[in-house]
C-alpha cells in the first residue's frame, strides 16, 4: 500500500520514526520539482570559458567544483556540445562523492562500481590525464554504457573492466590509492527521479542490499594500499545501508579508520543513533538530504587505511599472470608498430609532439584497434576488459584511421589540422552528413566552439563524414 505523496507506506513510516520533527519538510520536497545538474569538462576547458559557451541558464552548485544547475526546458542533452563532451548530466548531490574522494593527477584510482560513469568521469577530470583509472561494472551491457561515456569525455587514462568484485580484487592486490565503491542500493534517493525505484522498493530489499554492500566493501579493502583512502556511497537514506554498512565494516578491520570530510554547510552528519553498535567516528560520515539542498540526496563515508604505501609497478602486481602470447587476436605491443602509429599521428593528422609526450603508455592491439593503454596498467590478459585505455587507431592491413575516441581526447591545439564548424554545420555533422570544404586534403579535426566533434577527411572539395554510424542523431 502506497504512502504518502506515493511513496511505499513502510519507507514513510520508517522516515517518520527516524526523522522526527524533520519529517514533514522532508516529506514535502516530493510535490515539488526536482533539480537538473550537468558538470563542465575540465579536461576540455575552463569553468570562465565553458559558462561563457554553454547557451543555457546555469547557476553554481555549491559543493561540486565542475557543477552547475540547468533548467530541465533547455535539454542540453540533445544539444551538439553533448556529443562533443563538453559536459556530462549528473544528479546535483552526486558530485559530492568525487570532490570527497579527492583524486589527484597521478594516482591509481578504482571506481569499482562505475556505471553509468558520472562519477568516474568526474574522477577523470580532476586526474588531467595523468595516472591510471580503473573503472569496473559487473553488468555487461551497464558496462557498455560507461565505457561509451568514457569515451564520449576524452578520457585517456581511464580502463573499464566488467569484472566481479572478488575478481578484481585478485588481479589489483593492495594496488590503488584511491577506491570508490558507490555500492549499488535500495535507491530511495532516486523515488523523485524514478518511478520504478517506488515500485521495486521494500524492506526485504533494504536488507538485501547492506548485505551485498558489506561484500563489495570485503573485496574493495584488499585493493588498496596502506595509505590509502576509500569513499563509500549510496543513493539511499537506509540506515542498514549507510551508518550500518559502514559500522560493520570498520568493525572488522581495525587498520581502517573513518576520516572526518570538510564539506558544504548544506550536508548533515551521519546518524549512530540509527543503528546498533556503530562505529567511532560514524558521525563524521555525510548525508545529503532533498529537503535541505537541491539534489535527491546520498549518504557518503570517507575511510583511511592505515600504514604507509608500498610502491608496485604494474608488471610487478601483475607478474605471476601467463606470459602474453603476440598474435592478432592478443594484446601486442613491438618497436615497429610504436613507430608507425607516432608516424601516423604526427604526420598524417598533425598531432603535436607535445600532446604525444604528455599521453605515455604501451601500443597494444585486439583486433584491428589499437589501443594506448595506460603505463600503470597491469598485464590485460585475463581481465574481462571493454575498453583498455585509449582507442587511437583501426589498422585497416595496408592503411590506418583514426579512432573516433582519439579525436574525442584531442583538444584544438593539440593538432595543426583543424577546422572550425558553424553551428549548422556541427549538426550537420553529427547528423552523419559531409560538409563542403576548399583545397583541403586529408583527416581533419572538426570542432565547434573549440570542442572536438571527431574526424573527417578532406577530399575533391568536400569533408566526408567519419561520425561513428551508432552515434549520429537523427533530424527530428
Amino acid at each position: 500500500m502506497d504512502g504518502l505523496n506515493g511513496l511505499p507506506q513502510a519507507f514513510c513510516e520508517r522516515m517518520k520514526k527516524f526523522m522526527g520533527d524533520d519529517y514533514k519538510a522532508f516529506l514535502s520536497c516530493y510535490d515539488k520539482e526536482r533539480h537538473y545538474g550537468l558538470r563542465y569538462n575540465p579536461l576540455k576547458d575552463s569553468a570562465e570559458t565553458f559558462v561563457e559557451k554553454m547557451p543555457f541558464d546555469l547557476e553554481k552548485i555549491s559543493w561540486a567544483e565542475e557543477g552547475y544547475y540547468y533548467q530541465a526546458v533547455q535539454q542540453p542533452g540533445r544539444h551538439v556540445l553533448h556529443e562533443a563532451g563538453a559536459y556530462y548530466i549528473q544528479e546535483p548531490s552526486a558530485m559530492a562523492v568525487a570532490e570527497i574522494l579527492d583524486p589527484q593527477p597521478g594516482e591509481r584510482i578504482l571506481d569499482l562500481c562505475a556505471a553509468p560513469g558520472g562519477k568516474s568521469t568526474q574522477i577523470a577530470g580532476r586526474m588531467r590525464a595523468s595516472g591510471l583509472l580503473v573503472s569496473n561494472e559487473i553488468m555487461p551491457e551497464r558496462a557498455k554504457i560507461l565505457s561509451q561515456n568514457v569515451e564520449r569525455m576524452g578520457i585517456s587514462n581511464c580502463v573499464v573492466c566488467s569484472e566481479r568484485p572478488e575478481r578484481m580484487a585478485a588481479l589489483f592486490p593492495a594496488f590503488f590509492d584511491r577506491i570508490l565503491v558507490d555500492a549499488p542500493c535500495s535507491g530511495e534517493g532516486m523515488f523523485r527521479k524514478e518511478e520504478a525505484a517506488r515500485q521495486e522498493w521494500s524492506p526485504s530489499q533494504v536488507q538485501m542490499c547492506a548485505a551485498r554492500q558489506q561484500g563489495i566493501l570485503e573485496e574493495a579493502a584488499k585493493m588498496l594500499k596502506p595509505g590509502g583512502v576509500l569513499v563509500y556511497s549510496t543513493c539511499t537514506f537506509a540506515p542498514e545501508e549507510n551508518e550500518g554498512t559502514v559500522s560493520v565494516f570498520v568493525h572488522a578491520h581495525d587498520d581502517f579508520t573513518i576520516e572526518e570530510i570538510l564539506c558544504d554547510s548544506a550536508f548533515l552528519c551521519g546518524q549512530p543513533e540509527w543503528i546498533t553498535d556503530p562505529a567511532a567516528g560514524i558521525r563524521y560520515t555525510m548525508r545529503l538530504w532533498p529537503h535541505r539542498l537541491k539534489g535527491e540526496g546520498h549518504y557518503i563515508a570517507r575511510l583511511r587505511r592505515k600504514g604507509e604505501p608500498v610502491e608496485l609497478a604494474g608488471q610487478e602486481v601483475g607478474k605471476k599472470q601467463a606470459k602474453e602470447k603476440k598474435n592478432g587476436k592478443e594484446w601486442t605491443d613491438d618497436r615497429k608498430r610504436r613507430e608507425a602509429v607516432e608516424e601516423f599521428l604526427t604526420g598524417e593528422l598533425g598531432i603535436t609532439a607535445a600532446w604525444t609526450a604528455s599521453h605515455r603508455g604501451t601500443i597494444q592491439s585486439f583486433g584491428e584497434q589499437l589501443y594506448l593503454v595506460p603505463e600503470e596498467m597491469i598485464p590485460l590478459k585475463g581481465v574481462k576488459i571493454l575498453r583498455p585505455g585509449l582507442c587511437l587507431l583501426a589498422d585497416k592491413k595496408n592503411r590506418f584511421e583514426p579512432a573516433h575516441a582519439l579525436a574525442l581526447c584531442l583538444n584544438r591545439k593539440d593538432t595543426e589540422r583543424v577546422r572550425k564548424l558553424t553551428k549548422e554545420e556541427a549538426e550537420r555533422y553529427v547528423h552523419g552528413e559531409s560538409i563542403p570544404c576548399g583545397e583541403e586534403k586529408g583527416w581533419t579535426l572538426l570542432t565547434y566552439e573549440g570542442y572536438s566533434l571527431g574526424f573527417g577527411k578532406a577530399s575533391g572539395g568536400q569533408m566526408k563524414n567519419h561520425y561513428p554510424k551508432g552515434l549520429r542523431i537523427n533530424r527530428q
